[in-house]
């Protein structure tokens, strides 16, 4: 019936993720492309494989995993050949570590939970 288009992530500032999503993902921050513009509460992220969007929200309460009362509203596994490198290169970014388990559960600078797991 369709396509994943992309998928949108609120957030407080745009370009931070945008730039935090770059570097863990590869990719052109604001390509030209005629279904978004762009500006300073829209932002898109053209990786190799999709397309993540970072949508300002006013008034933006961050997830707060496992909390069910602030909840992850998405999450995205991540494939890395070293969990430890990309662990730190992360957290060299803003991001944080939530949990460790046989993957990491990682956090954005937005609060927004995904997953490294050993690709």
């Amino acid at each position: 019936m369709g396509k994943l288009q992309c998928v949108v992530l609120d957030c407080p500032d745009v370009m931070e993720l945008a730039r935090f999503y770059q570097v863990l993902l590869g990719g052109e921050v604001n390509r030209p492309d005629p279904r978004w513009s762009t500006g300073r509460g829209w932002a898109t992220l053209h990786t190799e494989t999709g397309v993540l969007c970072f949508q300002r929200a006013k008034d933006y309460q961050a997830p707060q995993w496992p909390d069910p009362a602030y909840p992850q509203q998405f999450h995205l596994d991540i494939e890395v050949p070293d969990l430890a490198e990309a662990r730190e290169r992360v957290e060299a970014m803003g991001g944080t570590l939530l949990r460790k388990a046989g993957w990491l559960v990682m956090a954005d600078p937005a609060g927004h939970p995904f997953c490294l797991l050993r690709s």
